[in-house]
């Protein structure tokens, strides 16, 4: 029953998040902030993760078919299937569920437990719109940091595939040109935008939600976290099994 009371409180959450808008000139302000914060702020974590990842997936990729009978190609292109189709929209999204979804949580939390929350709605202020509509609208720019995830990870595999000898320039660009299929960067920035309302909206619920004191935040974040990533994991498997079967 408790589940199911907090999935209702969920979807009822995510409908007032678009009732009542505070004033454009307030919320304008709010969402570059939280532009700012949630999408610039994790494009360094993200560029460094997905260049040395992407060098991990060509180093594997090199060793497991080190057969002179298998062209040497195949590494660029078995990197860019990785890196496209699971690595940048999905490992990347897990990661962010403990850089933003963390950051979503404390500091919604923050407020519940200063009572910042109740001075707004004291002041006739949806505070739910206040506070989530613009986490909300700044993660629509998601798929901007999985771009980069995607390009520096296919990137750091060519450096990795240069650099350790396991294959030519000339034979890593023709496997990442070879047989694309534009619709796997649609199945992945599908994934990406359902990823980015994950990310907004159940580590909001967490904080808006929580009870307690400055531990209990801490605690929020822990599970706003881990249920973030769980969902994350589940509609992977769901929207792969839809468009890709």
């Amino acid at each position: 029953m408790t589940y199911l009371y907090n999935i209702g409180t969920y979807f009822l959450m995510i409908k007032e998040m678009f009732r009542k808008p505070t004033k454009w000139s307030v919320m304008k302000t709010l969402i570059f902030k939280d532009i700012d914060d949630l999408i610039f702020g994790s494009l360094g974590i993200v560029a460094f993760i997905s260049f040395f990842v992407g060098g991990v997936v060509t180093i594997q990729t090199a060793l497991n078919i080190d057969n002179p009978l298998i062209p040497k190609y195949l590494v660029g292109f078995a990197t860019r299937q990785s890196v496209v189709l699971e690595f940048a929209p999905t490992f990347i999204s897990i990661i962010m569920a403990g850089k933003v979804g963390s950051f979503i949580t404390s500091s919604i939390g923050t407020m519940r437990v200063t009572e910042q929350i109740d001075a707004l709605e004291v002041m006739g202020i949806n505070a739910i719109n206040y506070l989530v509509f613009p986490k909300f609208i700044a993660m629509m720019l998601y798929p901007f940091v999985i771009s980069i995830a995607m390009f520096l990870g296919i990137l750091g595999g060519m450096a990795a595939c240069i650099y350790g000898g396991f294959s030519t320039l000339e034979d890593y660009i023709t496997g990442v040109q070879m047989d694309f299929n534009t619709f796997h960067i649609t199945y992945a920035f599908v994934k990406t935008f359902v990823f980015a309302f994950l990310l907004a909206t159940i580590p909001s619920y967490y904080g808006y939600f929580m009870k307690g004191g400055a531990l209990e935040v801490g605690k929020a974040s822990t599970t706003s976290f881990v249920w973030t990533s769980v969902m994350i994991i589940l509609l992977n498997y769901l929207l792969t099994q839809l468009m890709l079967s």
